[in-house]
């Protein structure tokens, strides 16, 4: 049985307790199809769903589908901000220095979180955010 894509966005901006509107829709769409994508991607996208929504209504959507906690926005040092809809299960990504190409790493050891701080100086910790960085398959191809 197919799910509709569009169904599904709605009842999660439901369950978040977001009104359904389709710059929302179409953006959380977008980032299902297009993982670590930066915005001029999810515009694109968007827009191919949505002809008419504004860069403004992009961002906006953004900005609140991730205070919402729908979508998770990442911002490896010297990149642009990146979002993507695969968020609470604490993984990882791997950076590509020379492309900028972005891939998700899952925890390889133990329960979530996957490291252990040497002193959490009291705070209880919930997530830990780990990039790996190196050179993709296709840039160490290239060199």
């Amino acid at each position: 049985m197919d799910i509709d894509p569009a169904a599904d966005a709605a009842e999660r901006l439901r369950r978040v307790g977001l009104r359904v509107t389709r710059p929302r829709v179409a953006v959380l769409n977008a980032v299902q199809t297009h993982p670590h994508a930066d915005t001029d991607t999810l515009i694109a996208a968007a827009r191919a769903e949505v002809p008419e929504v504004s860069h403004q209504a992009v961002y906006d959507s953004l900005n609140a589908l991730t205070e919402a906690r729908l979508l998770r926005r990442i911002q490896p040092r010297g990149s642009v901000a990146r979002y993507e809809s695969r968020i609470d299960d604490n993984h990882h990504h791997v950076v590509c220095r020379s492309c900028g190409a972005i891939a998700d790493v899952d925890c390889a050891v133990g329960e979530a979180p996957c490291l252990t701080a040497s002193d959490d100086h009291g705070f209880v910790i919930e997530t830990v955010e780990v990039i790996y960085w190196g050179v993709c398959p296709d840039c160490a191809r290239a060199s």
